[in-house]
């Protein structure tokens, strides 16, 4: 194994490693569904794809919801929680790439992170109405949410929460990125050439 595969493989575990210990931290929003948590675990994730492309990204992403589903385990018995997770990292984190890719600056990084905040907003309403909401009251054995009430949830709760979210997630990495540009442009030269 060479030295420059080794040092991504270890950056991608440490990345995926603080990633699982800012999921733990997370907290609900007041005025939204008490089930909807933020946490700041897709910023390793954006630092990943920012300095070793998008498998990396993808990889801490997986590694974080693996290792999450293992230390936390699931209400459902099944990790309805981590797949939805992981959708929600690969919504947020694939635009950033590709926009970044193209255009490596602060605004670069902007555009991608607006694109990525909405690209997850709008993606994860429309997983959750057809996969993740269904998926809950199936293994969880409660009434399905129907009319009003899936509208709610959906519009009322998940998108804004989703939007909230990134933004919040849009401001940290603006900040990262003005104060470690130096390192991820370095980084990304010793690890993707």
């Amino acid at each position: 194994m060479n030295n420059k595969k080794l040092r991504r493989m270890i950056l991608i575990a440490i990345l995926g490693s603080i990633s699982t210990v800012l999921m733990q931290l997370n907290f609900p929003m007041p005025a939204l569904p008490a089930f909807l948590k933020v946490d700041f675990s897709e910023i390793p994730a954006v630092l990943a794809i920012m300095t070793m492309g998008p498998v990396a990204g993808i990889a801490v992403e997986l590694l974080k919801n693996v290792l999450h589903w293992f230390l936390s385990g699931s209400p459902t018995g099944v990790p309805v929680g981590e797949i939805a997770n992981f959708a929600t990292g690969m919504l947020f984190i694939m635009p950033i790439y590709f926009i970044f890719n193209k255009v490596k600056n602060t605004k670069g990084l902007t555009a991608g992170l607006i694109a990525g905040t909405v690209t997850m907003a709008v993606g994860m309403s429309a997983l959750n109405y057809l996969v993740f909401l269904p998926m809950y009251t199936y293994f969880l054995n409660m009434p399905a949410y129907t009319g009003d009430a899936l509208f709610n949830v959906i519009v009322l709760g998940i998108l804004p929460f989703n939007l909230i979210k990134g933004i919040m997630l849009m401001i940290i990495s603006l900040l990262l990125y003005k104060s470690m540009s130096k390192w991820i442009d370095q980084q990304n030269r010793q690890l993707t050439m």
